[in-house]
C-alpha cells in the first residue's frame, strides 16, 4: 500500500482520525454514568439501536442505502467477521470497564490500536521503518509499566482489576479484527454504508438480552448519559471509517492512541464541574509516566513513518 496520501486527503484523514481520538476520550464517563443504572447488553442495544436508526434514515433520504450485490464473492463474510468483532468489542469493553475505571480502561485498550497497526502491516502490506519499531518497543514498555503500576496501586481489588484487565483484552483483540475486516469492506462498500450493515447486525445480536424495560427506570441523569454513548458511537465510528479511506491503518492508530490523555483530562475538569457525577482518579506518577510513554511510542509510529 502507498503512504504517500495527497495533502487535502492527508490532512481530512488526519482531522478525522483527531476527532475519533476526542469523542473516545469522553465516551468512558459517560458509559461509567450509564452502567450505575443499565447493564451492558442493554445499554449496547440502545447504542447500536439509534446508530442504526439514523443510518438508516441518512442513508436512506440521499438513496445511498447499501445494496446486497456488492457483498457478493466473500464480502458476506467479511461483514460477519466486522459485525461480530464490534459487538465483542462493545461488551468486552463494557464489561472490563465496570470492573476498572475509565483511565486504565483506555490505557489498556490502546493494545487494540496497536494490534491493528501490525495488522496492517501483515494484512495490506503496510510497512514499519526502524524509528517505527523502536517507538513502537516505547509503546509497549509504557504498557507495562502502566500495567504493573496499577497492579500495586490496586492491590486491595486486585483480583476484580486483573477480571477487568482480561475483557478490556478481549475488546481489544476484536476491535482489531473488525478495523481490518472493515478496511478490506472499504473496497466494496462506502464508509457509511459499511457501519450501517455493521450497527443493524449487532443491534440484532443484543436484541435477544437487552432489558429495554428499565429504559422506563432511568434517571435524567442516566438518559442523558445513554444519549451521549449512542450519538457519540455515530459520530466516532462514522470519524473512523472515513479516516481508513484517507490514511493506512497504522497511522489511524497511533493518532487515537491519545485517547486516554482526552480521558485523564475529562476526569479532571469533570470532577471539578461534576462532582459526584465524573470521578477525577488518582493515578500513581509511575503510571502517568506509563501512559505518557504509551502515547509517545504511538505518535512515534506515525511520525516516524515513510512519507509521514
Amino acid at each position: 500500500m502507498d503512504l504517500h496520501q495527497p495533502s487535502g486527503r492527508g490532512a481530512l484523514g488526519g482531522a478525522l482520525a483527531a476527532s475519533t481520538m476526542l469523542l473516545w476520550g469522553f465516551l468512558p464517563h459517560g458509559l461509567a454514568l450509564s452502567l450505575a443504572e443499565l447493564d451492558p447488553v442493554t445499554i449496547t442495544w440502545f447504542r447500536f439501536g439509534v446508530a442504526s436508526a439514523v443510518m438508516v434514515l441518512w442513508l436512506g433520504s440521499r438513496g445511498a442505502l447499501p445494496r446486497r450485490a456488492a457483498l457478493a464473492g466473500g464480502g458476506g463474510w467479511l461483514l460477519l467477521v466486522a459485525t461480530a468483532g464490534l459487538a465483542a468489542n462493545y461488551l468486552a469493553y463494557l464489561v472490563g470497564l465496570s470492573l476498572t475505571t475509565p483511565a486504565n480502561a483506555q490505557v489498556l485498550i490502546q493494545t487494540a490500536p496497536l494490534l491493528l497497526g501490525l495488522g496492517g502491516i501483515f494484512v495490506f502490506g503496510e510497512r514499519f521503518t526502524r524509528g517505527q519499531w523502536m517507538a513502537f518497543g516505547v509503546l509497549v514498555g509504557g504498557l507495562v509499566l502502566f500495567f504493573s503500576s496499577q497492579l500495586v496501586e490496586l492491590a486491595s481489588e486486585l483480583a476484580r482489576y486483573l477480571r477487568g484487565v482480561e475483557m478490556i483484552g478481549l475488546a481489544a483483540v476484536t476491535w482489531a479484527v473488525y478495523g481490518l475486516a472493515q478496511k478490506q469492506l472499504l473496497r466494496r462498500l462506502g464508509s457509511q454504508q459499511i457501519m450501517l450493515c455493521i450497527y443493524v447486525g449487532c443491534f440484532a445480536v443484543f436484541s435477544a438480552g437487552a432489558a429495554p424495560g428499565r429504559l422506563a427506570r432511568l434517571s435524567a441523569v442516566g438518559w442523558g448519559a445513554l444519549v451521549f454513548a449512542a450519538f457519540n458511537t455515530l459520530g466516532a465510528y462514522g470519524c473512523f471509517a472515513a479516516a481508513l479511506e484517507h490514511w493506512p491503518a497504522s497511522r489511524v492508530s497511533a493518532v487515537i492512541a491519545l485517547t486516554p490523555l482526552t480521558t485523564l483530562a475529562v476526569g479532571v475538569v469533570g470532577s471539578a464541574l461534576l462532582p459526584g457525577y465524573v470521578e477525577s482518579e488518582a493515578v500513581a506518577w509511575t503510571s502517568l509516566l506509563g501512559a505518557g510513554l504509551v502515547v509517545a511510542g504511538s505518535m512515534g509510529v506515525s511520525l516516524l513513518g515513510r512519507g509521514a
